[in-house]
């Protein structure tokens, strides 16, 4: 998948749900008619109907959630970040004292590792000592860059639970209405708010709990194979040690 499909994606969701608050008449959003169980069973349309506005923020918000998640797991692997045997071919040409050559092989493969070497070999010219400079700064940029990345997946779990609390909130608002409207009113009549407001935070609790899961997941690879290509890098440009700059 491209590199910033997942963030096209949360863009495009945010459009549509604007529109869909612009074009859509109140009645659109009106609270649930039919039964969300009917002889046992769930009514996935009556569920829909019953979270109101928040349920579709929060479906937008869903399928934002899964392209952020489908790019992350094409992206942030060991295979992506850390071609195989890169590091031993880099070794070999730095070895033999051929820089230009581990250069050009380094940028041969545009990942995590890639850069840290290629960093390296371009300061190599003046000793280990720069080249290691140059590579944990280079590490520490493409560390923020993926921990930036995933940051989208953390602020869609944030945000799950609040809006679950707001459509909480209005069913609740729209369920106690009744007394101003209903001198005597019975209990069916609390019956749609109610059943938004619960509705609403069943939805923003599912949102959030695999939002926040999958971020953890990524954040904890990304240190991992951060930690891993540095060790490479280090390795591979280990031989620069007996080299006078």
């Amino acid at each position: 998948m491209p590199k910033g499909v997942g963030v096209r994606w949360v863009r495009i969701g945010i459009l549509v749900l604007v529109a869909l608050f612009l074009v859509l008449p109140n009645d659109a959003w009106a609270a649930l008619e039919d039964p969300i169980f009917r002889h046992g069973r769930l009514e996935v349309r009556a569920l829909l109907r019953a979270g109101g506005a928040i349920g579709y923020v929060v479906i937008a918000l869903s399928i934002a959630m899964v392209a952020l998640v489908v790019e992350h797991v094409l992206t942030i692997r060991r295979g992506a970040m850390i071609p195989y045997g890169l590091a031993e071919e880099v070794h070999k040409l730095v070895s033999a004292g051929q820089i230009v050559q581990a250069y050009e092989q380094a940028k041969r493969y545009p990942s995590f590792l890639g850069y840290l070497l290629q960093s390296g070999l371009q300061e190599a010219q003046y000793g280990h000592d720069a080249a290691e400079k140059a590579m944990e700064d280079t590490a520490v940029e493409q560390a923020a860059r993926l921990s930036r990345k995933i940051e989208y997946l953390s602020l869609i779990g944030v945000l799950g639970p609040l809006l679950g609390l707001m459509g909480t909130v209005w069913g609740m608002i729209q369920a106690f209405s009744e007394f101003a409207e209903k001198a005597n009113p019975q209990t069916a009549d609390f019956a749609p708010g109610i059943s938004e407001a619960l509705v609403s935070t069943f939805f923003g609790l599912t949102l959030a709990i695999p939002a926040q899961t999958f971020f953890a997941i990524f954040r904890n690879r990304i240190d991992e194979f951060v930690a891993e290509a540095s060790l490479l890098a280090g390795h591979a440009l280990g031989p620069l040690k007996k080299r006078r700059p």
